[in-house]
């Protein structure tokens, strides 16, 4: 958040960005691309309201800000989030999410002349062992806790069957892209506007829901929240910590990983006899 920001413009700018934000689950959990509109129309519009005359050329401004994630969030919902492998749909897939990165950037850089969105990959900062202690941690928990939930609760069905080696090739592909593509959209771009306007952790928060609901079409569903949740925080925090999106799409790979090896076991019992259940 800059330091220009007031308590007074937190206030009034909040009810702006919850409305952009939960035009998510309206269109990804609850499928009502009318209401998603809506709320992007209604948080648009209020936060030109609220700011109306009172931001400088010096200043961020709410509604450009909501403007950039309001873009991303169309166009990610104009194509169905089921996981699907032929070429059509990974076709799609490529260009929905690209776009959705690529246009606020471009917009934001070339249209609006600022720097609101980047992509720091590294840090001139070793990882210390707290960094690779996660890395191993992420792997030892997704190993104890996935395949529990995709298979107890049925969720893995939800992912096309890979019975043959060009499908499970395709959905490691497929699996990684669309993880490095969240930390892309999430954090370097969802977060990082509203972190220009609000403390981390309400911006954490609302970033979250953005997060949660893409995973929930996608396929993360019945209990799903109570770990994707969890998760959508952890990667938003770490991100403060480390200014390092090569670490956050890291972790983000590795429980990945431990999901793709999770679908393939699922839908080939025997294939990968290396889980508990």
């Amino acid at each position: 958040m800059t330091e220009t920001t007031s308590r007074t413009s937190i206030r009034t700018g909040i009810l702006p960005a919850i409305l952009v934000c939960a035009a998510a689950p309206a269109f990804f959990v609850l499928e009502i691309p009318w209401l998603g509109w809506v709320l992007l129309a209604l948080g648009i519009g209020a936060a030109w309201f609220v700011e109306r005359g009172r931001v400088t050329a010096s200043e961020p401004s709410l509604t450009r800000d909501l403007s950039l994630i309001a873009i991303g969030l169309l166009i990610v919902s104009i194509i169905p989030l089921a996981a699907e492998l032929d070429n059509l749909a990974m076709l799609r897939f490529t260009l929905a999410l690209g776009g959705a990165v690529a246009v606020p950037y471009v917009i934001s850089r070339f249209v609006y002349r600022d720097r609101a969105i980047s992509f720091p990959w590294r840090t001139r900062k070793r990882w210390g062992r707290l960094q690779w202690g996660w890395l191993v941690a992420v792997l030892v928990l997704g190993w104890l806790i996935l395949p529990f939930y995709f298979i107890t609760s049925g969720v893995y069905q939800n992912w096309p069957v890979v019975d043959s080696p060009e499908l499970i090739a395709r959905l490691f592909v497929g699996v990684g892209a669309v993880g490095i593509w969240d930390e892309l959209f999430f954090i370097c771009t969802v977060f990082a506007l509203l972190r220009r306007h609000f403390p981390d952790m309400i911006a954490n928060l609302l970033q979250a829901i953005v997060f949660v609901s893409f995973l929930w079409e996608l396929g993360y569903r019945e209990w799903g929240p109570l770990l994707t949740i969890p998760f959508a925080l952890l990667q938003g925090f770490i991100f403060l910590r480390t200014h390092s999106l090569a670490y956050v799409v890291t972790v983000h790979l590795l429980f990945d990983a431990v999901v793709f090896a999770v679908l393939v076991h699922a839908h080939n019992p025997g294939l990968l006899p290396i889980f508990l259940v």
